[in-house]
């Protein structure tokens, strides 16, 4: 990710410019920083992780989130855009904007080479202040690999792997299984990163 400019903006101005602005950007406690366009196959594992999902729960109380809603961490200050979010019950809105969520139960991030340790790493650790936050999938986009992190306790974490075409993913939070080859498929692995994804973030 590249910091736009280098001052202090109030989450207020950031809103304001997010909403006129023609791409994404992330807000991390004051910062503005502007967010790499996604791969094909970042688009197409999100998409066939949120298709599966909406058909899953088109009669269950749960709710899913596919790359446009903006999610608020108080406790970080960070404004950002989840892949895929799952929201069980009500939506709680931040401030009753219709654009921006403080509750999901369940993130997928995509991640690329250049995504890997933010996503795994900061933005884990951010997520994990957020009190409805139980579970996290961190997909490869790159390879067939998926980290799994299920919240077990207080400050104790549960993660499984998976590698292998043939395996299914359970969702240990809600009830939802998708197999690997139905969440790669159509994805080609020798297209590689987009120009775009793979220079304009750091981190």
């Amino acid at each position: 990710m590249q910091v736009t400019q280098q001052r202090y903006y109030t989450p207020e101005e950031y809103l304001e410019l997010e909403e006129a602005a023609d791409y994404k950007s992330e807000y991390i406690d004051g910062q503005i920083i502007s967010m790499a366009h996604e791969s094909v196959n970042h688009n197409m594992i999100g998409g066939n992780f949120a298709a599966a999902l909406n058909f899953a729960f088109k009669k269950l109380d749960y709710e899913v989130f596919f790359f446009q809603l903006r999610l608020w961490i108080p406790n970080k200050r960070i404004y950002t855009y989840p892949d895929v979010m799952i929201v069980a019950g009500e939506i709680e809105f931040y401030k009753n904007r219709t654009d921006v969520i403080v509750n999901p139960q369940v993130i997928i991030e995509v991640s690329s080479k250049s995504t890997k340790t933010y996503d795994s790493h900061d933005k884990f650790e951010a997520y994990r202040t957020i009190p409805s936050f139980k579970e996290y999938l961190l997909i490869d986009q790159n390879r067939i690999y998926v980290e799994q992190f299920s919240k077990t306790g207080k400050k104790q974490w549960a993660l499984r792997e998976y590698d292998e075409e043939d395996e299914a993913i359970s969702l240990v939070t809600v009830p939802f299984e998708i197999s690997l080859q139905d969440l790669y498929n159509k994805v080609q692995f020798e297209l590689g990163e987009s120009e775009a994804e793979s220079t304009d973030i750091e981190g």
